[in-house]
């Protein structure tokens, strides 16, 4: 090949090239992966990473039941544990309201799991994901029918640095007297 017809294909070349960089950069970038809980960017309070719901109670009149008030905390959170690990800490803790025809014994709460984190220099006693705290109710001998059972559960989350403020979560449970 005569150099001069080396030299006529060097400008094809480079626009090749240039072609293939601008097209790489014009590229979207990958999907990033989704976090599977909120960042801690956004979290302003407890109830942004812990949502509470309940299961519904059929008690015979006279009798007694057992209700389950449901937390879910979401993925990287925890909530404190009933009993605290500490007096200054505040515990998870589910508080029903009176109602007439119903009344509620002592919550059931589970077992803690014990982790250490970078704020404190003992394992704390915490829960994790899904728990269920157990809610015995009994029926007066006279109810009857369905009656709302307001509850109000107050938590405390933490990341694996900080604590966030503590939130009053509310939910009614169902309870049908027969």
């Amino acid at each position: 090949m005569k150099l001069s017809a080396y030299l006529k294909t060097i400008p094809f070349f480079i626009a090749l090239v240039m072609a293939a960089i601008i097209s790489g950069c014009s590229q979207q970038p990958a999907a990033q992966p989704k976090q599977s809980g909120p960042s801690p960017d956004n979290v302003r309070s407890s109830k942004d990473v812990v949502k509470a719901g309940s299961s519904n109670a059929t008690i015979p009149a006279g009798g007694s039941a057992e209700a389950v008030v449901s937390l879910s905390i979401s993925a990287g959170y925890h909530v404190n544990a009933n009993p605290a690990t500490f007096d200054y800490l505040i515990a998870t803790e589910v508080k029903p309201k009176t109602v007439a025809g119903i009344s509620a014994d002592k919550p059931a709460y589970p077992p803690a799991e014990k982790k250490k984190f970078a704020f404190a220099e003992e394992p704390l006693a915490v829960y994790e994901g899904e728990i269920q705290i157990k809610l015995p109710l009994r029926a007066d001998s006279k109810a009857n029918g369905s009656i709302a059972v307001p509850v109000d559960v107050r938590v405390q989350a933490c990341d694996q640095e900080k604590c966030f403020p503590p939130d009053t979560l509310h939910l009614t449970i169902s309870a049908e007297v027969k």
